[in-house]
């Protein structure tokens, strides 16, 4: 009887001394990775012995048993979630499972504004170490992926939609050029190509003016506004003379330095709008959910003309005369008040060329409030 008492007292004794090594195993951080993070991709159905197996590889936990022992503590062991997991740091085992339950997996947020050309695009996601800008381009030319919208598409100029993305570190080119394409089909609705039907335009029409606007102004107001200048002036017959156009061409002829000039409004290229009539032959830019409605509802306005207020505003006007007085309001006697000093270069920065007479806008300023284009309208159309 004293040795079957000794006996389970001698048990009762590993049991406990097991189950607080376990507790201490269970609630200990450990950190046996080296380097300052580590990266654990866990598949779609990977089970939870897989789970453990893969962190304990890793060395984010010290051994798989210890993980099974957490996750079965935690009742957490139906909740674990797929996808690659960033550590950094010394973690107890119910730390990481509690991570992987919530789905904290890893992403990287890759941020593209509206108004950005595809160019634009490839030097953000080079930046964000996810590949070559040169992927990037290759990968927008890939024009089959809107043939159903655009079937004149040479490449995805205008369609790879503005947002910010969660992304994996595994996301290639490819792979984002599918996603922002997709987004840019979910966003343009229907009903948006309904609307753009009833005005007589195609989808690639409705972009490319959409895209002239969200080149033109920063400011939601406006864009209505703009997109009805632009209206009317296609309407009547009268030629567009946007500088985001000719600054387009510039750029895709490898002739932009950050301004342009005089004899740039002659470059002979269909996105020319100063020498062409119409719209340019496609999108200059990826607009916006906002310029896109403004291009399809355009403000109900007889506006022909508008001029920057160099404070990312913009003045519109109906005739030249009134146009002439905001030009010389805004930019001659604007720049000349910012004092005798600067007047000779702020001339050559773009205050006098829509005041010159010459029926020719000069040079344009980069407005550092918006990024976008300061129109100096010329005086005579």
């Amino acid at each position: 009887m004293k040795k079957l008492l000794l006996f389970l007292f001698v048990l009762v004794l590993l049991a406990g001394g097991a189950a607080a090594f376990v507790y201490v195993r269970v609630n200990q951080a450990y950190r046996g990775y080296e380097g300052a993070e580590q990266f654990v991709d866990l598949p779609q159905g990977s089970g939870s012995v897989t789970i453990g197996q893969r962190l304990a590889a890793a060395g984010v936990v010290r051994d798989a048993s210890t993980f099974r022992a957490a996750l079965w503590v935690s009742g957490q062991g139906r909740h674990l979630k797929a996808g690659e997991y960033r550590f950094d740091r010394a973690m107890t085992p119910f730390e990481v499972i509690d991570k992987i339950a919530r789905g904290e997996v890893y992403v990287i947020n890759v941020t593209f504004p509206e108004g950005l050309t595809v160019a634009d695009m490839a030097r953000i996601f080079e930046s964000h170490g996810m590949g070559s800008a040169a992927s990037f381009v290759t990968a927008s030319k890939e024009a089959s992926l809107v043939r159903d919208l655009d079937p004149a598409a040479a490449d995805l100029e205008g369609y790879l939609f503005p947002e910010t993305y969660a992304l994996s570190r595994h996301t290639d080119a490819p792979k984002l050029i599918r996603l922002m394409v997709a987004r840019f089909t979910h966003v343009f609705t229907p009903e948006m190509r309904e609307a753009a039907a009833a005005r007589g335009m195609t989808v690639r029409q409705a972009v490319t003016l959409a895209s002239i606007v969200e080149k033109e102004t920063a400011k939601a107001e406006e864009r209505p506004l703009v997109a009805a200048v632009y209206t009317t002036r296609l309407r009547i017959g009268m030629p567009l003379q946007c500088d985001p156009t000719v600054i387009y061409a510039l750029a895709k002829a490898g002739r932009y330095n950050g301004n342009i000039h005089k004899d740039d409004l002659s470059i002979d290229s269909p996105y020319n709008t100063y020498r062409y009539p119409g719209l340019p032959p496609g999108p200059i830019a990826s607009p916006g959910r906002a310029s896109l409605d403004a291009a399809l509802h355009p403000a109900d306005a007889d506006y022909l003309y508008f001029v920057s207020r160099n404070d990312g505003s913009h003045e519109f006007a109906r005739t030249l005369d009134e146009h002439n007085r905001n030009v010389h309001k805004y930019q001659v006697e604007y720049f000349r008040a910012l004092g005798a000093g600067k007047t000779g270069e702020a001339g050559r920065a773009g205050g006098a060329g829509a005041a010159d007479g010459t029926g020719r806008a000069g040079p344009l300023r980069r407005e550092a409030t918006t990024g976008k284009t300061a129109k100096r309208r010329p005086q005579r159309r």
